[in-house]
């Protein structure tokens, strides 16, 4: 499982979900959608209707990869930090019962307010 007491976890961007599809579709669940992909240098988080999967990519030739799945129904609070005129970035933290804060940092293209309204219209 990823280590996410340290810290953000990845400063990503967004991506075509096509481009992750393939890794993630063996444990999507039926009915799940994926709604968007946010990417950094290896790893990359995935959001879904029904969760976010992030994927931390291990070893060298990055076939070795790590899922923690983080369902929205174990979400007890979340907020989110826009872009600003100095501070290009944006960040998402969201806490889950069970396992604490979970911190994603985006850069300043990623619409973090489409992130923010799809998880309240899955945890509100």
């Amino acid at each position: 499982m990823i280590d996410f007491t340290n810290s953000a976890y990845v400063k990503m961007k967004q991506v075509d979900p096509n481009t992750v599809l393939g890794d993630i579709q063996p444990i999507l669940i039926n009915g799940e959608q994926v709604i968007g992909a946010y990417k950094a240098m290896r790893d990359y988080c995935v959001f879904t209707n029904k969760r976010v999967i992030a994927v931390n990519v291990q070893g060298m030739t990055g076939k070795k990869k790590d899922f923690t799945s983080l369902p929205y129904s174990k979400v007890s609070a979340y907020s989110i930090e826009t872009a600003g005129i100095l501070d290009l970035d944006s960040e998402l933290e969201m806490y889950f019962s069970g396992l604490g804060k979970v911190k994603f940092e985006f850069t300043g293209q990623s619409n973090i307010v489409q992130i923010c309204q799809i998880i309240s219209g899955y945890i509100l």
